[in-house]
């Protein structure tokens, strides 16, 4: 009897494992929290995208809901610990420690493992968090390895109405200027890590003006068969979903006293990232370019800082245990009893001297 020989294979075992899934789209909501992410990614789950569960329960700060995964969150958070980094962080430098924390072998196997169940659950997967943007390449590489070519969302709120949001919601331990700062480097470096993908950015008040619209582009720019084949039910539901009156925060930076030289950054940051947003971008090649000559600006500018301020660094440690004899100390005592609604009624002048007595202090 003859013995007939098996054709060799061409693909190996890791190969025909990363092959692209036919169907499968997983998306990627990256970039600043309060900025209107969780409405995007709650339209997109109305659509039908699977969000993983456990969801992150909606609280008074989101009543509609944030459209997270409770174990993304805290999957991120720990990694974000591992690397002494905060989800807001301003240091261009906590963009290496994350990146060191992702390529730990756990991590990766963690991650691989919890995303092969959740395709076993949905052909199509939404993952949104704030904490995202730090671990963007280890996301990438999980997805690859699935077998699916990750897509990339970014929406877009001026920084003042972002900032302001977090002041209501987060309260005060982090200063407006670090927020800002923390805005700017989120922003930039989450540009550059999405820059070879698949990708759309949207801004939050066109979402909110017209989201049929905005989602059409968005499906069309990203392949997205989810979007594109919605049933009418869901287009209902998502009507009822979007309350304009759910964006209390101001576009503007009259309450803030951000330092010149960081809000000139900002504004052209701003000015440029809403580029990207547009339908029909004139030069993309240029916006790119001046987007990381931004970046190069910040990081310039984060090292001065960090330089000038070296003093203040050293001598904090020293100044935790005495809270008496501090400049400002009665005037911050004063201020933090005026509710903000009052506050905000006051002269601007007042308001910066509270704002500068608060902020001279190091968070304890």
């Amino acid at each position: 009897m003859a013995i007939t020989q098996e054709p060799e294979s061409t693909t190996t075992d890791v190969e025909q494992a990363s092959a692209p899934k036919a169907g499968r789209t997983l998306l990627l909501v990256a970039g600043s929290g309060r900025s209107g992410t969780s409405l995007f990614s709650g339209i997109l789950k109305r659509l039908g995208y699977h969000v993983p569960q456990p969801e992150i329960p909606a609280d008074s700060t989101n009543p509609r809901g944030f459209a997270e995964s409770q174990w993304v969150v805290d999957f991120h958070t720990r990694l974000l610990a591992k690397a002494g980094v905060h989800v807001s962080d301003a240091r261009p430098v906590a963009w290496s420690y994350t990146a060191d924390v992702a390529l730990h072998e756990g991590a990766h196997e963690e991650l691989a493992d919890w995303l092969g169940k959740q395709f076993r659950v949905s052909e199509h997967v939404l993952v949104k968090d704030p904490r995202l943007s730090w671990f963007l390449p280890l996301w990438r590489r999980c997805a690859e390895e699935a077998g699916v070519s990750p897509r990339f969302a970014t929406v877009l709120r001026h920084p003042a109405a972002v900032i302001d949001s977090k002041q209501r919601s987060y309260g005060h331990w982090q200063s407006d200027v670090n927020r800002t700062a923390g805005w700017l480097n989120q922003t930039l470096f989450t540009e550059r890590a999405t820059r070879e993908s698949p990708r759309v950015f949207v801004r939050y008040e066109d979402l909110l003006d017209d989201w049929t619209r905005i989602l059409g582009r968005v499906g069309e720019t990203l392949d997205l068969s989810v979007v594109r084949d919605a049933p009418a039910a869901s287009i209902v539901s998502i009507h009822e979903f979007v309350d304009k009156g759910l964006s209390r925060s101001k576009a503007n930076w009259e309450d803030f006293a951000i330092p010149n030289g960081l809000r000139e950054q900002v504004d052209v940051v701003w000015d440029l990232i809403s580029q990207l947003a547009e339908e029909d971008v004139d030069d993309m090649e240029t916006v790119v370019q001046e987007l990381e000559a931004a970046r190069a600006a910040y990081v310039s500018l984060y090292e001065d800082s960090e330089a000038i301020a070296q003093s203040s660094i050293v001598a904090a440690p020293r100044k935790r245990g005495s809270g008496k004899g501090r400049s400002g100390g009665t005037l911050l005592r004063v201020a933090d009893k005026v509710p903000r609604d009052i506050r905000d009624k006051l002269p601007l002048s007042w308001r910066k001297a509270a704002y500068r007595a608060k902020h001279s202090r190091k968070k304890r």
